[in-house]
């Protein structure tokens, strides 16, 4: 039998979450998962590589993909749903300062499965997707 819910979010229904990547959000998110690599962390070291300055973790990219696909799960009426899996591809550069947008869409549903997958993207504020891949939700 079908699940009435998997109705609520038809094929091409979209969500997005935009942020500003601070200093803040870079050191904060460094000490919680513990990526101290300098990458994110060094200007020094940074200054001489060919992103120039400090980049931000690309899991700080998925957790953006994370809010916006959260937008779409909060619809589905209870008992709701769970994230269950992120496939992203890193394909530019995020730096301190970018404003970032992460879209979700719905793009396929498995009925049997009660799944419903979401292409996914981070576009930088200058029109430079930063990010592609693909969000799932589980209905639960």
């Amino acid at each position: 039998m079908t699940d009435p819910r998997m109705d609520v979010l038809p094929i091409g229904e979209t969500a997005s979450f935009s942020k500003t990547v601070g200093e803040v959000d870079v050191y904060l998110f460094a000490g919680i998962s513990g990526d101290f690599h300098p990458n994110h962390i060094n200007e020094e070291y940074m200054k001489g590589t060919r992103y120039g300055t400090r980049i931000a973790h690309g899991a700080l990219l998925v957790a953006y993909v994370s809010s916006a696909t959260r937008l779409l799960a909060e619809r589905i009426p209870p008992p709701g749903c769970v994230s269950f899996r992120y496939d992203i591809r890193f394909v530019a550069p995020v730096r301190i300062g970018d404003t970032v947008t992460a879209t979700v869409k719905v793009s396929n549903k498995n009925e049997e499965k009660r799944e419903i997958v979401l292409d996914a993207s981070v576009t930088r504020q200058d029109g430079v997707v930063a990010a592609v891949g693909q969000s799932y939700l589980r209905l639960i």
